[in-house]
C-alpha cells in the first residue's frame, strides 16, 4: 500500500454544519420566552466562524452558530442505524445556555452535533439539553451509504418464553 492510499483510508467522512437557534415568545407570566433548535444547515464556509444574529424583533430572535464538524465513526454505526430506522431520521444538537451573562441577555450555546442515536441518548442520560431536527433527503442518503458500507446489525437472538420450556429447563429464581 502506498503512503497516499494509506492516509486516504484513515480519513473519516465528515460534513460541516451550522446550527440555527430560535428565541420564541411564550404566553406565560413565569417565562416570557424560550430557546429552541430551529435548523441544521450545511456550512460551506460562507457563515464565517463567529455566531451571528440573523434577526431579532419583539416576537423573538434567530442566531446562527457556524463551524460544527460532524465526522462519522465506525464504532457509532449502531447509533447511525438506529437514527436511520427511526420514524424521522434527524440531527441531534446538544446545547446549553450562557452562564456568564444576565438571564434576559443569555443565548444558547450549541456544544456539539451528532447523527448517532446512541450518543444523543448518552447526553440525555447525563442531563444535557438535546434537541433534534429532521435530516434533509440528501443528508439521509449520505448517512445511509455510510451505514450500508460500515455496519451490520447483529441478528436478534430469540429467547423461548419460560412457559414453553419443560419444568426442569426453566430458570429458577
Amino acid at each position: 500500500m502506498n503512503p497516499s492510499a494509506e492516509s486516504v483510508s484513515q480519513v473519516r467522512p465528515a460534513v460541516t454544519v451550522a446550527v440555527v437557534m430560535r428565541r420564541v415568545a411564550l404566553a406565560s407570566r413565569w417565562q416570557p420566552w424560550k430557546w429552541e433548535l430551529e435548523a441544521v444547515w450545511p456550512d460551506l464556509g460562507e457563515f464565517g466562524i463567529a455566531p451571528m444574529r440573523l434577526e431579532q424583533d419583539e416576537h423573538g430572535a434567530r442566531w446562527l452558530y457556524p463551524g460544527f464538524e460532524v465526522a462519522l465513526f465506525r464504532d457509532q454505526g449502531e447509533g447511525y442505524y438506529l437514527n436511520l430506522t427511526s420514524v424521522q431520521p434527524c440531527w441531534f444538537v446538544q446545547w446549553r445556555m450562557q452562564e456568564d451573562v444576565p438571564a434576559d441577555e443569555a443565548r444558547p450555546v450549541p456544544i456539539t452535533v451528532s447523527l448517532s442515536y446512541n450518543e444523543a441518548g448518552r447526553w440525555l442520560d447525563a442531563g444535557e439539553t438535546v434537541e433534534n431536527v429532521p435530516l434533509a433527503p440528501d443528508q439521509r442518503i449520505w448517512l445511509q451509504a455510510y451505514v450500508d458500507q460500515n455496519y451490520r446489525p447483529e441478528p436478534k437472538q430469540r429467547r423461548r418464553p419460560e412457559s414453553f420450556k419443560a419444568p426442569e429447563d426453566r430458570a429458577r429464581y
